[in-house]
C-alpha cells in the first residue's frame, strides 16, 4: 500500500510565488498539491513555510568535522554521520560534500585525504547509513604536488558531481591581500613566521613549475568524471574569459563586481558564501555578498562554513527582494537547474518529497520538520 502523509495550513514556496495550501506526500514524492479543502488526517503546519529541501553546492562542514582543531585527526566515519546530522537539522536535503584533492608532501597543510574519506563516505551511503543525498564536490587544488595523480584515483561511478578550480597561490584571487592572508593561515594553522614565510615560497614555486599543467588536467578530469566544472575566487574580467574558455557553469565566490559582471555576461551562475551575506561581507575583504544581490548579479548561495546560515540566507534574501521564493530558489531551484539534477529543488508534482518546513522567528529562520525522499530526518 502506497504510504502517504498530508501537510496542511502551510505556506507553499513554489518556483515563482508563496501559496497557501496543502501537500500530499506518496512514496517519496510529491504527489498533489492543494489550495482548497484540508484533506481528512493532515498534519496541520500552523502556517509555517514549507520549501523544497535545500542544496548545498560548497561547504566546509565535512573537513570542519574530520579536523575540528589543528593537528586533530577525528576518526572518519563518525564525523561523516555527524556532519550528515548537521545538514538534515538545517534543512539541506542534498549535499556536495567538498573535498581538497591536491596536496603537498611538507608542512603542517595540505596532506592527502580524498579518496579514502570519499570510500568511507560512499561505504556509508551504500549501507544506508546517510538521512540525506551525498554527491562529492572536488576542489581541485592547482597550486599542490599530487593533483593529478589524487584526480586519476576517482571514477565516473563516485558521484563526482562538481570539480572546481581552486588556486590559493599567495598574492592572487582570495589571498591577493598579502597581509589578510598572513594573518587567515597563521592564525587558522599556529604556524610560525619563519614556517609561513617557507609555506609562500613552496605554493609560489608550486605555481610557476605545476600550474598550467595542474589547470588543464582537471579541466580534462572535469569532462571525465562527468562533473560540473567550477571557478574558485575569480578576480579579474581575464580570469573569467579563461573560466569560459574551460566551461566553466558555475563561479563560486568571484571576489570583485568586475568578476562577477564578467561571469554574468559570459552566462556563468554566480555562488556566494552565506555568512559573507549575514556579515555584510568576507574575512578576507572581498565583495561583499549583499552588493551583488542588490545588483541582480547573486544566482546561488552556500553555507560555506555554517550549515546553518544557509536557510537564513534565503530568508534574509527573500526579505531584501521582497520575494521569499526568489531567495529560497537561490539554495533549492536554481542549484539543482546548474547542477543538472531535475528530481528536486521544486515544490511540484513527481518532485522528490525531499522538503523542509521552517519558521521565521526574531529574524531568523527555524527548521521545524525536514523530509528527505518523504521520510522525516529531522
Amino acid at each position: 500500500m502506497a504510504q502517504t502523509r498530508i501537510l496542511a495550513n502551510a505556506q507553499l514556496v513554489l518556483p515563482d510565488e508563496v501559496i497557501a495550501g496543502h501537500l500530499v506526500i506518496r512514496d517519496g514524492h510529491i504527489a498533489e498539491i492543494g489550495t482548497g479543502t484540508t484533506p481528512r488526517d493532515a498534519e496541520d503546519c500552523n502556517g509555517d513555510y514549507i520549501a523544497p529541501g535545500l542544496i548545498e553546492m560548497h561547504t566546509d562542514s565535512l573537513e570542519r568535522h574530520i579536523q575540528p582543531r589543528p593537528n586533530v585527526a577525528w576518526p572518519h566515519g563518525a564525523a561523516i554521520l555527524a556532519h550528515d546530522r548537521e545538514l538534515a537539522g538545517t534543512g539541506i536535503t542534498t549535499v556536495f560534500d567538498a573535498m581538497r584533492v591536491g596536496s603537498v608532501s611538507t608542512g603542517k597543510r595540505y596532506k592527502r585525504y580524498a579518496r579514502a574519506l570519499s570510500h568511507e563516505l560512499l561505504d556509508l551511503r551504500a549501507r544506508g547509513l546517510l538521512k540525506i543525498s551525498h554527491f562529492l564536490h572536488l576542489r581541485a587544488e592547482i597550486c599542490s604536488e599530487t593533483l593529478i595523480e589524487e584526480l586519476a584515483e576517482f571514477t565516473p561511478d563516485d558521484r563526482v558531481g562538481i570539480l572546481s578550480l581552486m588556486d590559493h597561490t599567495p598574492g592572487q584571487r582570495q589571498f591577493r591581500d598579502m597581509a589578510k592572508m598572513k594573518a587567515y593561515v597563521m592564525g587558522k594553522n599556529n604556524l610560525t613566521e619563519a614556517e609561513f614565510t617557507d609555506h609562500i615560497a613552496r605554493l609560489k614555486g608550486l605555481q610557476d613549475r605545476l600550474g598550467a599543467a595542474h589547470e588543464a588536467a582537471a579541466v580534462a578530469e572535469a569532462h571525465r568524471l562527468g562533473a560540473v566544472l567550477a571557478s574558485h575566487d575569480d578576480t579579474t574580467p581575464e580570469q573569467v574569459d579563461t573560466s569560459a574558455r574551460h566551461g566553466v557553469q558555475v563561479a563560486e565566490f568571484p571576489t570583485t563586481l568586475q568578476a562577477a559582471q564578467a561571469c554574468r555576461n559570459k552566462g556563468i551562475a554566480i555562488i556566494m558564501g552565506a555568512p559573507n551575506l549575514i556579515r555584510g561581507g568576507s574575512h578576507s575583504g572581498n565583495v561583499a555578498a549583499q552588493d551583488l544581490a542588490k545588483r541582480d548579479l547573486l544566482d546561488i548561495m552556500s553555507s560555506d562554513y555554517i550549515p546553518a546560515a544557509l536557510l537564513m540566507s534565503a530568508m534574509r534574501l527573500g526579505q531584501m527582494w521582497g520575494n521569499m521564493a526568489r531567495g529560497i530558489a537561490t539554495v533549492t531551484s536554481n542549484p539543482a537547474r546548474h547542477v543538472g539534477l531535475s528530481d528536486r529543488g521544486r515544490i511540484a508534482v513527481g518532485a522528490r518529497a525531499d522538503l523542509v518546513r521552517f519558521a521565521v522567528m526574531q529574524n531568523m529562520a527555524v527548521a521545524r520538520q525536514v523530509w528527505s525522499f518523504g521520510q522525516q530526518v529531522a
